[in-house]
């Protein structure tokens, strides 16, 4: 399992880059709402992580893929909720800064989505 962790930990670095990078120009560049920019950068490194993490960190054959992607995603929108109300309470209560809520949110959904992941879709 810790290999399975690190490797997971490694596709989410990309994943993060992803996510950071297209919110960062959707809020920045194109001034879209920051929780519609977060959500889109967020769902966007899901799909990614979710072919990286079958393919190598999880090394999933699973000939279902349809069902497990889905699946993955589906724990992917909870991990999203738990991002952007962890988002708003940083901003909108403590007052931080946005991006430096966003790595905290990905901290805590890093640890949901390793677990849900772990339990129910690569199994």
């Amino acid at each position: 399992m810790l290999i399975q962790f690190i490797r997971f930990s490694v596709v989410g670095a990309s994943g993060t880059a992803i996510d950071f990078g297209l919110t960062y120009l959707l809020k920045e560049k194109l001034h879209l709402n920051p929780y519609i920019a977060n959500s889109t950068g967020f769902l966007t490194a899901a799909s990614s992580n979710y072919f990286f993490n079958r393919i190598w960190a999880f090394r999933n054959h699973n000939p279902q893929i349809g069902e497990q992607y889905t699946l993955f995603m589906a724990i992917a929108l909870i991990g999203l909720l738990i991002n952007n109300a962890t988002i708003y309470l940083l901003v909108k209560k403590w007052h931080l800064n946005f991006y430096l809520s966003k790595v905290a949110a990905t901290a805590v959904v890093m640890v949901w989505n390793f677990g849900m992941n772990y339990i129910f879709t690569f199994r």
